[in-house]
């Protein structure tokens, strides 16, 4: 018999629990081919999370748990899940409910077809403003144009896994993670489903706009170097553009005898070359902090205490 792993990363949230148990311990209970894991991966919460784990692994041995001795972010954790994770193919969901556990047999169905990634791809993104919507819509395409994979758009970490690929994410151990990218790298034989995302159960999503960006960033820099051939285009272009100035200049001044501008030209220009430099210095300082990261050769997570099947 095949075993399904269901991975769900989960920091404090105590309030979204027990819905979600029922909801999974429904399918288990009616997909009867299939043996089934439930990993949590406790992500430092500061709530009652893991102590509902507990209480539900009590009563239901198919939830499994990895609780990390910190909060060492979402991506991290997931990597803890993949290390952890013991079925033949494993599906990645949110323990807030929005990724809606009625989709998983369309994701089996696929996979015994023989696709190996059956990601879920949003036919609307519930409760979101529209700023965020657009802004997400647009990062997207703007990393699509910068990186030479292909970064699937609008679809998240709601998917399925085979083994294949949970054996190549584990072999990644780079610290500063995009798993989203991970998977579009990795390759192998994918197949989209489509979901309606549902609101948050209970309590609100701890992915505020200034994580987001990071979480941008980190996208930017870890599968492309973009950004540093933009900042060598732009050198060069404000380099020609001031030399053409500077001909300019000495022209009129040695043919008609204008004086050379004072004060405000010389703090524009001063103050834009400067701005130019401070840009080009920032992004090769964000390549240059992941290497400094990297090189230290940490673990990405260390696990606090663990309960798993048996």
């Amino acid at each position: 018999m095949k075993k399904v792993t269901i991975l769900i990363p989960c920091y404090n949230e105590e309030g979204s629990l027990d819905a979600l148990y029922e909801a999974l311990k429904e399918l288990m209970d009616t997909q009867t081919d299939y043996a089934w894991e439930v990993l949590m991966v406790n992500d430092g919460s500061k709530d009652r999370t893991l102590d509902i784990i507990k209480q539900l692994r009590e009563k239901d041995r198919r939830i499994c748990y990895v609780s990390l001795s910190r909060n060492f972010g979402k991506e991290n954790a997931m990597l803890a899940g993949f290390d952890y994770a013991t079925g033949d193919c494993m599906v990645i969901m949110d323990a807030d409910l929005q990724h809606p556990p009625t989709a998983i047999p369309d994701m089996l169905e696929k996979w015994e077809e023989g696709y190996e990634d059956v990601y879920a791809k949003r036919i609307t993104r519930g409760k979101e403003s529209w700023l965020r919507k657009r802004f997400s819509l647009l990062y997207y395409h703007m990393l699509q144009q910068a990186t030479r994979v292909e970064i699937l758009e609008n679809v998240g970490d709601f998917r399925l896994l085979d083994r294949k690929c949970i054996n190549a994410l584990k072999e990644l151990r780079e610290t500063q993670r995009y798993t989203k990218g991970m998977y579009c790298w990795i390759g192998f034989k994918k197949h989209e489903i489509w979901f309606e995302q549902g609101d948050r159960f209970a309590g609100k999503s701890s992915f505020n706009f200034l994580r987001l960006l990071n979480l941008a960033i980190d996208g930017v820099t870890s599968f492309t170097t973009a950004p540093l051939r933009l900042a060598t285009i732009l050198g060069g272009i404000v380099s020609l553009v001031a030399f053409a100035f500077m001909c300019y200049v000495l022209f009129t001044t040695l043919v008609w005898g204008d004086p050379v501008q004072g004060y405000p030209t010389l703090m524009t220009v001063i103050l834009f070359l400067g701005g130019v430099q401070l840009l080009s210095l920032g992004i090769i300082g964000e390549y240059l902090g992941r290497i400094f990261y990297e090189t230290k050769e940490r673990p990405v997570y260390i696990v606090g205490e663990s309960a798993l099947g048996e």
